[in-house]
């Protein structure tokens, strides 16, 4: 590792311990006297200590505790006279306070009163540490009196800051020689500490120590023996990053605070990276590793093919049926839901809408058979008793092909009145229900014309500009085929067209759906759709209808009693 990587010895901090003495507890409270002593590898630099006029009055328990008094302080200046000279003191240091949240809490709440900018400095609590540190057996308690009678101090505490302070010193100085054990040598070994990262996790930062300080993807990945003897690789993790050193790193740190996680780099063996050339191109590969692994500690994106659509059947009287897959069978498919919960309100949407029948029996174009209770309710056509013809009942069937397939607002105008009546008797609850099952449907459109458009385009070569150069993307079928940098210098035109020679051959997919996986196909539309994104080359066509999406979505007035749908609807 590098020097800058291996971190600060604590030899080498230079940390400035505070102590404030102040007339009370609570945020309305002022400081009457500042004590801090600078040390570095054991050697003071120096000291401040100096009285504050709070210009209130001190609680005499306040002054029987520390022995100051307002006639002390009638003399002292003021907290603007010294906060500058504490701030210059204490700059570039690594703060340490016995209980810091107090004192750190009024130095904040000192410079934001005062218009001074809070450094932002480290800081160290040497109650945690000593928490941390010691065993329960060793101290009853971690307050400063008992931690410097423990470590046998020079300087007892006597409420007084500098006092304080100094004894502070003492107690660091003692509890750092602790640390030796843990492996604590450096100042991130310190505040990781402090953030309790276990030494088995910041010993495996060596796992970092090759990974290339670039974008792509990375994999941890463990060595597993099977019980024959036979090793067996299985990877635990997929991640991506646009700068892939420091991300790695940062599972080896306080920085990472996910629980999972501290087991699984506990599990680690290796860490696995792969550059790539674009962050879209980290984006699908992130999304297609994760599919072909399914690692155990990634939460998103493990069961891609996970996906609901609904189908119009091919029968005598079609239905709307839920599939999990899209079949060559010439049925009309519409989706994909990523739960079966959505797909099922977009089917009652469109039953309520244009009554198309609900149930699941195979029906005879010629002989009847019992209706069923939708039927004697009016909410279904009936041709179960060929109240319709197959030609008749096959123009309810195109109706909903059309709201699906070309303009959703006839299914939202179908379901008004049911929604106003609902609204007009009060039942808030059930037209609120049934206008977010409206809504549904619109998103439900907007997102299948969006990966379907995508799906039916053999070849569509795009370019965005970036600091890096030009990010040019070959997609087919909705599927990556090929990501390329044109960096400055380079003829963009000419990179692309080398791009489209070696690209990935994609099948034609079946249907609506696309060549790759639904995620993947939203990545590339998502960075399709960014300003700036300039196409070279199409073939087919990428568009989907105007009666689709926002324009037709459903908003309940309940400002109005008498509800009523959008304007666009």
């Amino acid at each position: 590792m590098s020097f800058d990587e291996l971190g600060t010895p604590l030899s080498e901090v230079t940390f400035c311990v505070v102590d404030l003495e102040t007339t009370g507890g609570g945020a309305s409270a002022d400081i009457t006297e500042f004590g801090a002593v600078k040390v570095r590898g054991g050697e003071v630099l120096g000291e401040f200590q100096t009285l504050v006029n709070p210009l209130s009055q001190i609680p005499a328990l306040i002054s029987v505790l520390t022995g100051i008094t307002d006639r002390l302080v009638a003399d002292a200046p003021r907290l603007p006279q010294v906060l500058p000279g504490f701030l210059e003191f204490a700059a570039g240091c690594v703060l340490v306070a016995h209980n810091a949240r107090f004192d750190i809490g009024f130095l904040k709440r000192a410079c934001s009163r005062h218009d001074y900018a809070w450094p932002q400095p480290k800081v160290i609590d040497t109650v945690a540490l000593a928490r941390h540190t010691l065993a329960r057996d060793e101290v009853p308690n971690v307050k400063l009196g008992t931690l410097a009678a423990h470590f046998q101090v020079h300087t007892s505490p006597t409420h007084r800051a500098l006092d304080d302070a100094r004894a502070t010193v003492e107690v660091l100085h003692a509890l750092l020689e602790r640390l030796g054990g843990f492996s604590v040598q450096t100042l991130e070994d310190l505040l990781e500490f402090l953030n309790q990262v276990s030494p088995q996790r910041r010993a495996k930062r060596s796992l970092a120590k090759d990974v290339p300080a670039a974008p792509g993807i990375y994999q941890f990945v463990a060595v597993l023996t099977a019980p024959d003897g036979s090793a067996r690789r299985q990877v635990l993790y997929v991640g991506k990053s646009r700068n892939l050193r420091r991300r790695v790193a940062s599972y080896f740190t306080a920085a990472e605070t996910r629980p999972r996680m501290e087991e699984m780099v506990r599990i680690a063996t290796a860490v696995e990276t792969v550059v790539c050339r674009t962050p879209l191109e980290a984006d699908v590969l992130e999304l297609r590793l994760i599919a072909a692994h399914s690692p155990r500690y990634n939460r998103r994106s493990k069961y891609p093919e996970r996906q609901h659509w609904l189908k119009l059947t091919a029968e005598a009287f079609p239905r709307l049926s839920i599939v999990r897959q899209i079949t060559d069978d010439g049925c009309f498919y519409f989706g994909p839901f990523r739960r079966r919960q959505a797909a099922e309100q977009v089917q009652l949407a469109s039953y309520e809408a244009f009554g198309l029948r609900q149930c699941t029996t195979r029906l005879s174009r010629t002989k009847a058979t019992p209706a069923c209770a939708l039927a004697e309710m009016g909410r279904c056509s009936a041709p179960c008793q060929l109240r319709l013809s197959p030609q008749e009942y096959a123009t309810i069937v195109e109706r909903v092909r059309n709201a699906l397939s070309t303009d959703v607002r006839p299914l939202i105008r179908a379901a008004a009145p049911r929604l106003q009546q609902l609204v007009a008797a009060e039942r808030f609850e059930e037209a609120a229900a049934f206008a977010t099952r409206l809504e549904d449907c619109t998103r439900a459109a907007a997102r299948h014309h969006r990966l379907a458009s995508l799906a039916a385009c053999p070849q569509l070569v795009a370019a965005l500009r970036t600091e890096p150069g030009w990010e040019i993307h070959v997609i087919r079928y909705g599927r990556l085929a090929n990501a390329t940098l044109a960096r400055q210098g380079e003829v963009p035109q000419q990179i692309a067209r080398d791009a489209v020679a070696v690209a990935t051959s994609v099948t034609r997919p079946v249907g609506p759906q696309p060549a790759g996986t639904i995620e993947e196909t939203e990545q590339i539309a998502d960075w399709l759709e960014r300003p700036g994104v300039r196409l070279i080359e199409i073939d087919g066509d990428w568009c989907w209808p105007l009666g689709i999406g926002p324009t037709a979505s459903v908003q309940l007035r309940r400002s109005q009693p008498s509800g009523g749908l959008g304007s666009d609807a």
